[in-house]
């Protein structure tokens, strides 16, 4: 079946079958045509809670469909594929998220949006790549543990420089696995570009950007510049979305190296075959479970 062929199959079954489709912009373009909704892990939860439909498909990882159930109990949610996980959000686990609230009593828990629906529970505010700084900012406390990813607190702590952070080793391994050399090297290669980075990178990658923001930050950033030729230091699906946006405009891939494996084996026919029934993964969870994940989401929403 050709590529057009099976979008136009999915654009039917979804309409027949009352489907809405996420998609985050680190799948596939022929994913992103087809999808109702496309953009950052947590606007895709949030407008879910918008849509008529009753049931969705996440083209996304594991815990963005976690996070789209947390905020959609009522509606049916499936992961395109189950494979899909995410690295950052999987390396921590509650017991060693209960030890360090132990050593830090007095610290309040902030988890990026990027963890399990499991660390949610143990959690006192979330907070997205775009709000981070906003919201840690607004928090009574001084005291803050960030969890999981180590170099977007690196970011906000030195942003923030009257909060104190407790910062946990971890991260995206796809952000992290670029070094500040490969930076300082796609500088010197295309030395009229602008670099913007996504705040996952290294602290030594992140230094050298002329504009640091989430994926979504990012692509607007990009979009609205005047300035005509970009490197861009996030995932190289974004690269590929922006020449499609902006013809006008040159774009680089930072490093290619930037590949989340976990996002690229959402493919088109995991898609069609999860709107026929064969594939995907139903996200299920207890009302009282989904009650205690969303409080700091909630938390997140009201400081935000």
């Amino acid at each position: 079946m050709l590529v057009r062929e099976m979008q136009e199959k999915i654009m039917e079954l979804k309409k027949q079958k009352d489907f809405c489709i996420l998609a985050h912009s680190y799948v596939a373009r022929e994913i992103i045509e087809i999808a109702d909704v496309t953009g950052d892990s947590f606007a895709l939860a949030k407008e879910a809670m918008k849509m008529p439909q009753k049931n969705i498909i996440m083209c996304g990882v594991r815990f963005m469909a976690e996070t789209a159930k947390i905020l959609s109990p009522e509606k049916t949610v499936y992961l395109a594929n189950p494979i899909a996980g995410c690295p950052m959000a999987e390396q921590m686990d509650t017991d060693l998220l209960s030890q360090l609230k132990e050593m830090y009593p007095d610290y309040t828990v902030v988890a990026y949006i990027n963890t399990t629906a499991e660390l949610k529970t143990l959690c006192d505010v979330c907070v997205t790549s775009s709000s981070a700084v906003k919201i840690i900012e607004k928090i009574d406390n001084d005291k803050i543990l960030f969890i999981p990813d180590c170099n977007l607190g690196d970011y906000i702590s030195k942003t923030l420089p009257n909060k104190t952070l407790k910062l946990v080793h971890g991260g995206c391994p796809t952000h992290a696995r670029v070094s500040a050399n490969e930076a300082k090297k796609a500088k010197e290669e295309h030395p009229n570009a602008l670099l913007l980075v996504h705040p996952e990178c290294l602290p030594g990658v992140v230094e050298q950007a002329d504009y640091v923001g989430s994926t979504s930050g990012i692509m607007d950033f990009a979009m609205k510049s005047d300035a005509k030729e970009f490197i861009i230091g996030t995932e190289t699906s974004i690269e590929e979305h922006l020449k499609y946006l902006c013809p006008d405009k040159k774009f680089y891939t930072m490093s290619k190296d930037l590949v989340c494996h976990n996002m690229k084996a959402i493919t088109l026919p995991d898609v069609y075959n999860c709107l026929l029934g064969e594939m995907g993964e139903e996200i299920k969870m207890s009302d009282e479970f989904i009650a205690s994940a969303r409080k700091p989401i909630d938390e997140m929403i009201r400081l935000g």
